[in-house]
């Protein structure tokens, strides 16, 4: 059975498990090698976190007549988009694909913290005040629901492949599981690791409560994206140790609730 057929056979099947199976894992290397003492325990944080995912889940199930890898499906039955014309390999496609659709939301992560109506509704996922493997689940879902526009949209532009875009959503979310975690890597393979992808510790930066910190290092996958357009800081100023992490005007338990993080968009 083709690459193509296979992946779309089991889609739902592939996601789920690598989803469930890197949560499970990184949330007990989490517990084997934290990077940071947590503020709040687990029980605390995490009903809200992983109740956010749920809600997205049946938001975009229920709200999207189609999703990413839907729009791919059409598209290629149609025959549109931009790599219709490129007479490539499939699997040069299937990486450029994948390669783009990167590009894509590093600029989008940048638009959701420039333009004021979107860092509204953005600004929940920075309001959590312990970063771990559950914040990169705690996005708002009229955020998932713009994304999922914004992607489906430039995968029947582009004319991904359906295999490059059921490959780059796995992918998404198991660099972000990765990235968020509350997790200490040795210092040299951070190292390495961050010159082609984004590390823990690179991305925790972005989650300080100082403004001119948490407008950098906005990619979630590769790392190219902050070096090339300039947006990249190694470390944060006070140390891993010693930065705040949320928002500073919510220092105190409140992201913690379901409610309260739900209505953050609509508070002054």
């Amino acid at each position: 059975m083709p690459l193509e057929e296979t992946l779309s056979a089991h889609e739902g099947t592939l996601r789920l498990g690598a989803f469930l199976a890197l949560l499970l894992l990184l949330a007990a290397a989490e517990s084997l090698a934290p990077r940071r003492r947590r503020l709040f325990a687990r029980r605390r944080r995490w009903p809200a976190n992983l109740a956010i995912a749920a809600i997205d889940t049946i938001a975009l199930r229920f709200l999207l007549p189609i999703l990413a890898v839907g729009a791919a499906f059409w598209a290629e039955m149609n025959q549109i988009g931009a790599l219709e014309y490129l007479p490539w390999p499939s699997w040069a496609e299937i990486l450029l694909a994948i390669l783009l659709l990167d590009a894509l939301v590093y600029g989008q992560h940048v638009a959701f913290h420039h333009i004021p109506f979107l860092w509204r509704i953005h600004r929940m996922h920075h309001a959590d005040r312990d970063i771990d493997v559950t914040t990169a689940l705690r996005f708002h879902p009229i955020e998932i629901l713009l994304s999922m526009l914004l992607k489906i949209a430039f995968v029947v532009v582009l004319g991904a492949p359906a295999a490059a875009v059921i490959c780059f959503e796995i992918l998404l979310n198991g660099m972000a599981m990765f990235n968020h975690a509350n997790l200490s890597l040795p210092p040299k393979a951070d190292a390495w690791l961050r010159l082609f992808v984004v590390t823990p510790d690179m991305h925790r930066v972005h989650h300080s409560t100082e403004r001119s910190e948490h407008d950098r290092n906005f990619g979630f996958a590769l790392s190219c994206w902050d070096r090339l357009f300039a947006t990249y800081q190694a470390q944060p100023h006070l140390g891993h140790d010693g930065m705040n992490i949320g928002l500073a005007a919510w220092q105190d338990g409140r992201p913690c609730r379901l409610g309260w993080s739900l209505m953050l968009p609509f508070r002054r």
